[in-house]
């Protein structure tokens, strides 16, 4: 049985319109437009750096998390003492291991540095910092005496903690199994505010602007997350290219009868920072307010919930490896959420003509929409792979990339939009029209032509398309070509 055919799962549309080829003779001849039209899939999709992300644990060891939801983020986050536990000495060995449990559980990790911990006796930062030159300071929080945290205006101090982020990124800035960084040394659990004390503050404008400074520096090709508890660092390190995470999605009033995350918190913040549009150069994530079996008590609606995380263009999700929820509707709505967060490529459209020429160049016109919430922040590129029945292939790496196609918007914030929030539409349809050179030397005969998107240094498919009739290899054979 022929390979095409042997995929019954896509919807394929031929149509024959006339084409002008110029032949050897300088003639032109009549030739025929494959179209194909693919058949949309509602199937959970594995992609890298969106959906729902595994907490402190990797996927394959978390025992609450269910086999129907894919997870491809393993985010951590530890305290500075356990990351450079002796004098200048990072510990690469435990890192290194993270970073390999990730890959060998199908994950790329994240990770989170800070350095003051609200958990008395047990602070985050070294316990070698004021032996070694550094400031520590004696703090309360919530009434209570005796929480110790490093003073990052001191010189020595910062030094230190700056040299720390240098020396990460020089490691691990662009590392294949590194997914994003948060921009998180800096206020209690590294949320850039020191909320419940009398006595800490946080450090002052210019330490701020040199650790975030700092970060940007270290990790050019990583991208970095800046947690959303500053305005004005947010804004600064938003304009340096960062994109912003956000704790406590969910809450809608757990904490007071008068105000919320939900409603209050985010619209300050996002909008007092102006990055309403942060999201379009760089990820958004979410955590959530303890966690979605409090949301299902409480009887917040799950919609509402999931339809904000989504309008505010979030990519990923950490429920923190709890339990999920228990009741009739939870799973459907869960399902439909991650359906559309992050990004998510239909190929709606191909079309090629029958025959081409060794040597020659093979047209490809496509037409593709992002159905999910967000972009891809990684210029994975489309490519198209033509294989004959003796099992000779050649990979063709087109000319657009998948961070250029946006997913649909609407604007948050508004009156109508805090009393319900409306479903994102999809993004715009983009056309994408391809050339791709055939070898001089490819033997003549029939080819399958496959679709996919691979990697920005590799010809690997690296990204599941929301279309029916992948193969094992992970492109997408849609129809065939006939090579002269």
């Amino acid at each position: 049985m022929n390979r095409l055919n042997a995929t019954p799962l896509i919807a394929v549309v031929l149509m024959c319109v006339p084409l002008c080829v110029a032949s050897g003779r300088g003639k032109d001849t009549s030739e025929s437009l494959v179209t194909i039209r693919p058949q949309e899939t509602e199937e959970l999709l594995a992609n890298p750096g969106i959906g729902w992300q595994t907490f402190g644990r990797t996927r394959d060891k978390d025992k609450n998390l269910p086999d129907w939801i894919p997870s491809t983020l393993h985010y951590v986050r530890w305290g500075w003492g356990t990351v450079e536990p002796r004098p200048g000495e990072i510990d690469y060995a435990f890192l290194d291991r993270t970073l390999a449990e990730s890959r060998a559980a199908g994950q790329k990790l994240a990770f989170r540095v800070m350095c003051c911990s609200t958990y008395l006796g047990r602070p985050y930062h070294p316990d070698w910092l004021e032996k070694a030159g550094g400031k520590v300071l004696t703090v309360d929080y919530e009434g209570q005496q005796g929480f110790q945290i490093p003073d990052l205006d001191d010189v020595d101090t910062l030094a230190r903690h700056l040299h720390l982020i240098q020396r990460l990124g020089e490691r691990y800035d662009g590392h294949p199994d590194l997914d994003h960084v948060d921009l998180g040394t800096v206020g209690w659990w590294g949320e850039w505010h020191m909320s419940g004390s009398k006595t800490a503050k946080m450090p002052t404008m210019e330490t701020r602007k040199q650790i975030i400074d700092a970060y940007v520096q270290a990790f050019r090709k990583t991208p970095l997350l800046m947690l959303i508890g500053g305005r004005e660092c947010l804004t600064y390190a938003a304009e340096r290219g960062a994109g912003w995470r956000a704790d406590c999605l969910g809450d809608m009033g757990g904490f007071s009868k008068t105000w919320c995350h939900m409603r209050n918190a985010y619209p300050q913040l996002v909008q007092g920072a102006e990055v309403e549009e942060a999201w379009r150069t760089a990820p958004v994530a979410w955590e959530s307010c303890w966690e979605m079996r409090r949301w299902v008590e409480e009887g917040w609606s799950l919609r509402y919930i999931f339809n904000y995380a989504l309008a505010l263009h979030g990519s990923c999700l950490n429920n923190k490896s709890a339990p999920l929820p228990e009741g009739e509707n939870i799973r459907p709505e869960i399902e439909r959420f991650l359906r559309r967060l992050g990004y998510r490529f239909v190929l709606k459209e191909m079309k090629h003509p029958q025959r081409a020429a060794a040597g020659g160049a093979l047209a490809i016109a496509t037409k593709w929409q992002n159905v999910g919430s967000a972009p891809c922040y990684r210029p994975y590129r489309v490519a198209y792979k033509l294989t004959n029945a003796q099992g000779h292939t050649v990979v063709l790496p087109g000319t657009a990339t998948a961070n250029q196609w946006m997913p649909g918007s609407i604007q948050a914030f508004t009156e109508d939009f805090m009393q319900e929030v409306p479903d994102l539409p999809p993004g715009e349809i983009v056309a994408v029209a391809d050339r791709v050179a055939l070898p001089t030397d490819m033997p003549k005969g029939q080819y399958d032509l496959a679709v996919g998107i691979v990697g920005q240094d590799s010809t690997e498919p690296v990204v599941r398309l929301a279309i029916q009739g992948r193969a094992a290899d992970g492109w997408y054979p849609l129809s065939r070509v006939i090579v002269r």
